[in-house]
């Protein structure tokens, strides 16, 4: 075996070997943390509120919200702030919303983080992959904020 061929198999067996001990030492921290009761009840909320749009129900939709709301589309326009202002862009959004399927989901005290494909059966939009970020209090959806991976125009 060459010395080149032979340092490199080295290496590579070094790697394997610091990688498998970083492992034994924080595998413990590495794992997921258990939820919380709060949390639970925040991942459902969250969950029964984007099972609600296809219904294209805005009041429906709008009962998932505190007073004080506030919804930014993107992460490139300002938020809506206010139950009028979330009112009229839930509403003017929602007749079109085929389904918003959530990829994954995880909540951290009073924020829940999702990842969604929404499809819509018209407009500009056919589909738009996200992640969207909730901050939840008192059982209602304070702020909604999504940020944009992928969007497939018609």
């Amino acid at each position: 075996m060459s010395a080149m061929k032979m340092a490199s198999t080295r290496r590579a067996a070094l790697g394997v070997t610091g990688i498998a001990a970083l492992g034994t030492v924080f595998g413990d921290r590495m794992k997921a943390a258990e939820i919380s009761a709060m949390e639970k009840a925040n991942l459902q909320l969250v969950n029964d509120f984007c099972a609600s749009w296809p219904a294209h129900d805005a009041a429906k939709i709008m009962s998932f919200f505190a007073e004080n709301c506030a919804y930014r589309m993107t992460e490139t326009m300002e938020p809506n702030k206010g139950r009028e202002a979330v009112t009229a862009r839930i509403a003017g959004l929602a007749p079109n919303v085929q389904d918003f399927e959530v990829k994954d989901s995880w909540a951290r005290g009073p924020m829940v983080i999702n990842e969604r494909i929404h499809r819509f059966s018209a407009g500009a939009l056919k589909s738009w992959h996200g992640v969207g970020v909730f901050f939840l209090k008192d059982g209602k959806i304070v702020e909604w904020y999504d940020y944009t991976i992928a969007m497939e125009r018609r």
